[in-house]
């Protein structure tokens, strides 16, 4: 059995207003609907990456917690990006400040993790992947035309790997790349399997 014929019976909702987030899901061949709740996304600064990215992934999924989610299945999720200093590097603020963080990402490797929460039959499950991603020595013209043509304000680390940058700057990645987007499907998968009861 696979698990889009289990799914079939479960309504499933995102709790995501990231239109990455909906089209990944979407190839999985999973039918779902889209609930966005506004939440913050605070973190305590003491907390590891993994630990703060959780936190935030955990914090969406509990905007769900009225009776009428309990037989639903809501998969909630976010995205975060550590750089060469150790520091959690989450959507720029402006334009300006989206250049700074892109130009501050190249010639090193950095971390993308994304944290997944599922809540399902009063049930919470949560899982973090991480992915390194190398750039190229871009340059500050490069860099400032893809800040000015595409749109990295709604993006952690300023950037979308999926867009021109990823195809001209990145050499490399250690992980899964749909991570990078901002949904680990392959682990996703993996852990929706583990929920509803199949081998």
């Amino acid at each position: 059995m696979i698990i889009q014929e289990v799914l079939k019976n479960i309504q499933i909702i995102l709790g995501s207003k990231s239109p990455r987030r909906t089209d990944l899901l979407a190839s999985m061949d999973i039918d779902f609907e889209v609930v966005v709740k506004e939440t913050e996304e605070d973190f305590d600064p003491a907390l590891s990456a993994e630990e703060a990215v959780k936190t935030i992934a955990l914090t969406k999924l509990s905007a769900f917690d009225e009776d009428v989610y309990q037989d639903k299945l809501i998969i909630c999720a976010d995205t975060i990006v550590v750089g060469k200093t150790g520091k959690v590097i989450g959507k720029p603020i402006d334009l300006e400040e989206a250049k700074y963080i892109i130009n501050s990402l190249k010639d090193h490797f950095h971390t993308v993790y994304t944290a997944v929460a599922i809540g399902y039959q009063g049930q919470q499950y949560a899982f973090v992947e991480q992915t390194k991603v190398w750039f190229n020595p871009i340059n500050i013209e490069e860099i400032a035309y893809y800040v000015d043509h595409y749109k990295p304000l709604d993006k952690a680390g300023s950037y979308g790997i999926q867009e021109w940058i990823g195809r001209i700057g990145i050499c490399r990645i250690e992980g899964s790349y749909e991570n990078v987007i901002g949904l680990p499907t392959a682990r996703l998968h993996m852990e929706l399997k583990k929920i509803v009861g199949i081998a």
